[in-house]
């Protein structure tokens, strides 16, 4: 069967309507190009009360930028927006099958579904995550300086953030969560006036007003009001793995391999976003949306 007997053909597909994909079809739909992006509105900072460091959006909620973000996109005639999960994109011919609760076939694709963070198994973790439980003092730091602060170590050693936080709050604890510190690590800390609490972290004692405390398996409670860790990610669903993407190993996990016009090392499927990245970030996810929707324009015109 012909690829035309089977579905409408579109020039591209978004996958996922966050920061990357809406302003991939953004820039696309000003090229008058037809576009379809798919999203199930769960973006990766839905947990935030606020988002933060994006000119024009600072303060917003999520659910608020995501909002405008969609209302500036589908002021254009040629956007369209469905909220369905896409299960399998394949090549067929010279488009992408791109398969949802429909089926439509595309010239060129965009994956902008980002990452899921995956959290250390810590009770009272999880529900604390984007509340008192962070990962960017650029983020959330301002909000909450000058506040009894922790530090969370992983299997990854000791975070930067023992650095960086000293100048959003003198009041610093790490939680070596029964990691080894080296010796050298200990003296940089004790200079700095940062202390330290060995052993495991037990639980975090939270209730309605925030983070109370960090309980040690020592039964020690240390009281602290913001904890900051490092969460290792993992890409959101497996279309790039489905269509052999290339993937590279990223501090907090693999993330796609792409190239400076953010296309992947397979031919007509571009990548934006945290999921092609090695440092996340809403405007850094716009940028690099930007950057794939202006490259699929120039790939679809057909050379003088």
């Amino acid at each position: 069967m012909a690829a035309t007997d089977v579905a409408e053909i579109v020039d591209v597909a978004v996958i996922g309507g966050s920061f990357a994909g809406l302003t991939a079809a953004l820039y696309l739909g000003r090229a008058r190009k037809r576009v379809v992006v798919y999203d199930l509105g769960q973006p990766r900072n839905r947990f935030s009360a606020a988002g933060h460091g994006f000119l024009g959006q600072d303060g917003h909620s999520p659910a608020q930028m995501q909002a405008a973000g969609r209302a500036d996109v589908l002021a254009y005639p040629t956007v369209q927006m469905l909220e369905q999960k896409v299960g399998r994109i394949s090549r067929e011919g010279d488009v992408f099958r791109v398969e949802a609760a429909g089926v439509i076939l595309a010239r060129r694709v965009i994956l902008a579904y980002g990452m899921r963070d995956i959290l250390p198994d810590l009770p009272g973790l999880s529900q604390g995550w984007s509340d008192w439980a962070l990962q960017c003092p650029y983020c959330h730091g301002f909000e909450n300086a000058d506040r009894p602060t922790g530090i969370l170590m992983t299997a990854d050693g000791l975070p930067h953030h023992a650095s960086l936080l000293r100048e959003w709050t003198g009041d610093l604890t790490v939680f070596s969560n029964g990691y080894a510190l080296t010796l050298d690590e200990r003296a940089s800390l004790s200079r700095a006036g940062i202390a330290v609490e060995d052993g495991a972290v037990r639980r975090f004692q939270a209730d309605a007003t925030g983070l109370q405390a960090v309980e040690l398996d020592s039964g020690a409670a240390v009281a602290c009001q913001v904890i900051y860790l490092v969460s290792q990610s993992c890409p959101a669903c497996d279309l790039a793995d489905q269509l052999g993407c290339a993937v590279l190993a990223g501090p907090t996990g693999p993330y796609l391999e792409v190239d400076m016009m953010q296309q992947t090392k397979v031919a007509g499927i571009y990548a934006a976003g945290d999921l092609a990245r090695p440092v996340y970030g809403a405007v850094f996810a716009a940028r690099d949306g930007a950057m794939a929707g202006v490259a699929v324009h120039q790939s679809l015109i057909q050379p003088l």
